[in-house]
Protein backbone atom coordinates (compact mmCIF):
# COMPACT_ATOMS: atom_id res chain seq x y z
CA UNK A 1 0.00 0.00 0.00
CA UNK A 2 1.86 3.47 -1.29
CA UNK A 3 1.08 6.93 0.89
CA UNK A 4 1.59 8.86 -2.49
CA UNK A 5 -1.19 11.65 -3.54
CA UNK A 6 -1.69 10.83 -7.29
CA UNK A 7 -0.45 14.76 -8.94
CA UNK A 8 -1.22 15.42 -12.29
CA UNK A 9 1.71 16.26 -14.28
CA UNK A 10 3.58 13.36 -12.13
CA UNK A 11 5.92 10.47 -13.07
CA UNK A 12 5.72 7.45 -10.93
CA UNK A 13 7.04 3.78 -11.78
CA UNK A 14 5.09 0.84 -10.61
CA UNK A 15 7.63 -1.59 -9.22
CA UNK A 16 5.82 -4.62 -9.47
CA UNK A 17 5.61 -4.30 -13.39
CA UNK A 18 8.10 -2.20 -13.63
CA UNK A 19 5.67 0.37 -15.90
CA UNK A 20 6.19 4.34 -16.02
CA UNK A 21 3.64 5.91 -16.03
CA UNK A 22 2.08 9.49 -15.72
CA UNK A 23 -0.94 10.94 -14.13
CA UNK A 24 -2.99 12.73 -16.36
CA UNK A 25 -6.13 13.60 -14.48
CA UNK A 26 -7.33 13.31 -11.12
CA UNK A 27 -11.20 13.70 -10.33
CA UNK A 28 -12.12 13.31 -6.61
CA UNK A 29 -15.45 13.62 -7.14
CA UNK A 30 -15.88 10.17 -8.78
CA UNK A 31 -12.68 8.60 -7.46
CA UNK A 32 -11.27 8.13 -10.60
CA UNK A 33 -7.44 8.99 -11.61
CA UNK A 34 -6.29 8.90 -15.41
CA UNK A 35 -2.96 7.67 -15.93
CA UNK A 36 -0.86 7.52 -19.16
CA UNK A 37 1.63 4.80 -19.64
CA UNK A 38 4.69 5.85 -21.30
CA UNK A 39 3.82 3.54 -24.18
CA UNK A 40 1.04 6.16 -24.55
CA UNK A 41 -2.17 3.64 -23.38
CA UNK A 42 -4.20 4.87 -21.16
CA UNK A 43 -5.46 3.43 -18.15
CA UNK A 44 -8.34 4.47 -15.40
CA UNK A 45 -7.78 3.58 -11.54
CA UNK A 46 -10.44 4.30 -8.65
CA UNK A 47 -8.42 5.40 -5.27
CA UNK A 48 -8.26 1.99 -3.78
CA UNK A 49 -6.74 0.74 -6.47
CA UNK A 50 -3.81 3.47 -6.39
CA UNK A 51 -3.02 2.86 -2.95
CA UNK A 52 -2.74 -0.75 -3.73
CA UNK A 53 -0.02 -0.18 -5.90
CA UNK A 54 3.65 -0.34 -5.17
CA UNK A 55 4.85 2.97 -6.25
CA UNK A 56 8.06 5.04 -6.67
CA UNK A 57 8.24 8.86 -7.55
CA UNK A 58 10.32 9.27 -10.26
CA UNK A 59 11.08 11.85 -13.20
CA UNK A 60 9.44 12.07 -16.63
CA UNK A 61 11.65 9.97 -18.64
CA UNK A 62 13.69 11.69 -21.33
CA UNK A 63 11.80 10.14 -24.09
CA UNK A 64 8.41 10.83 -22.52
CA UNK A 65 6.68 11.99 -25.79
CA UNK A 66 8.03 8.85 -27.92
CA UNK A 67 4.27 8.08 -27.33
CA UNK A 68 3.50 11.37 -30.17
CA UNK A 69 5.73 10.19 -32.27
CA UNK A 70 3.61 8.59 -34.91
CA UNK A 71 1.19 11.54 -34.99
CA UNK A 72 0.81 12.98 -38.22
CA UNK A 73 -0.10 16.54 -39.10
CA UNK A 74 -2.70 14.91 -41.02
CA UNK A 75 -4.00 13.62 -37.80
CA UNK A 76 -4.67 16.97 -35.86
CA UNK A 77 -8.39 18.39 -36.44
CA UNK A 78 -8.04 21.51 -37.60
CA UNK A 79 -11.44 22.52 -37.75
CA UNK A 80 -11.58 23.77 -34.27
CA UNK A 81 -11.54 27.63 -33.79
CA UNK A 82 -12.04 28.56 -37.48
CA UNK A 83 -8.52 27.34 -37.89
CA UNK A 84 -8.75 25.33 -41.09
CA UNK A 85 -5.60 22.92 -42.42
CA UNK A 86 -2.87 24.35 -44.22
CA UNK A 87 -4.02 28.12 -43.05
CA UNK A 88 -1.89 30.03 -40.25
CA UNK A 89 -4.56 32.81 -39.50
CA UNK A 90 -7.01 32.87 -37.02
CA UNK A 91 -10.55 34.34 -37.69
CA UNK A 92 -10.48 37.52 -35.44
CA UNK A 93 -14.05 36.59 -34.06
CA UNK A 94 -12.92 33.22 -32.69
CA UNK A 95 -11.43 35.59 -30.12
CA UNK A 96 -12.76 38.59 -27.56
CA UNK A 97 -11.46 41.85 -28.17
CA UNK A 98 -9.07 42.55 -25.28
CA UNK A 99 -10.81 42.95 -22.05
CA UNK A 100 -14.14 42.23 -23.55
CA UNK A 101 -14.23 38.75 -21.38
CA UNK A 102 -18.35 39.34 -20.74
CA UNK A 103 -19.30 39.13 -24.38
CA UNK A 104 -17.46 36.45 -24.97
CA UNK A 105 -18.94 34.59 -22.46
CA UNK A 106 -22.09 35.74 -23.20
CA UNK A 107 -22.01 34.58 -26.69
CA UNK A 108 -21.28 30.86 -26.15
CA UNK A 109 -24.27 30.28 -23.35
Amino acid sequence: MNELDPIVGNWYLDLETDQKFEVVAVDEDSGAIEIQYHDGNIDELDFDAWQALNLEPIEPPEDWAAPLDDVEPDDIPYSEMGLEEGSEEWEDEDFPARGDDDAFHEERE
